[in-house]
């Protein structure tokens, strides 16, 4: 069964883009979107954060991050994650601002908080369709290396996914046998559009 999903973070530049790129990849109908204010990302200091607007173009960033200090942003991976993101789309997008993107069968975050954001904002759209939508949390914390095998790892789970003809039918045992394989807790809910 095809199904379209969107992978959720904080800021759309990490967790969530590398499971975007390795979905797109695949053939996934895969959108990709962030919870928080504004897009940050690290900066000389913790202190010094560099922020951004949901919508500001990758390149922008790319190129403002260059011109501030290219060694610093190449050597902590900031430029080559923003080079990969320019691949996979435009811009962050900001969840709480998709709902003319239509819905997804299953929303995948990397983090708990992003977790309850989606949940609520789901559940305080106008209901009407009436249709599903999983919403699962695979736990992965903010640096590149966990975001690679976060990004492996939701592939992995959408690929189970996409192989049942009712997600709605075998998704305890999915979860189950995710959970087991990964050595990884995943929370779950069903919500609907």
């Amino acid at each position: 069964m095809k199904l379209r999903y969107a992978m959720v973070c904080s800021s759309n530049q990490n967790r969530s883009m590398e499971a975007h790129f390795l979905l797109k990849r695949e053939g996934f109908d895969v959108a990709s979107y962030g919870t928080g204010q504004h897009v940050k990302l690290p900066g000389p200091s913790i202190r010094e954060p560099n922020v951004y607007d949901f919508g500001t173009p990758y390149k922008h960033m790319f190129d403002d991050l260059r011109r501030k200090d290219l060694e610093l942003y190449k050597r902590n991976g900031i430029l080559p994650m923003l080079k990969r993101n320019l691949g996979v789309k435009h811009a962050p997008q900001r969840w709480q601002e998709n709902a003319a993107d239509g819905p997804f069968d299953v929303v995948l975050t990397f983090e708990e908080k992003v977790f309850h954001l989606v949940l609520e904002d789901v559940h305080n759209r106008n209901q009407v369709l009436l249709k599903p939508v999983l919403v699962i949390n695979l736990e992965v914390k903010d640096n590149h290396e966990e975001a690679a095998v976060g990004g492996r790892q939701a592939l992995l789970l959408c690929q189970e996914l996409d192989a049942t003809e009712n997600w709605e039918d075998t998704i305890d045992d999915i979860i189950n046998n995710f959970e087991k394989q990964h050595r990884r807790k995943l929370l779950y809910s069903i919500s609907f559009y």
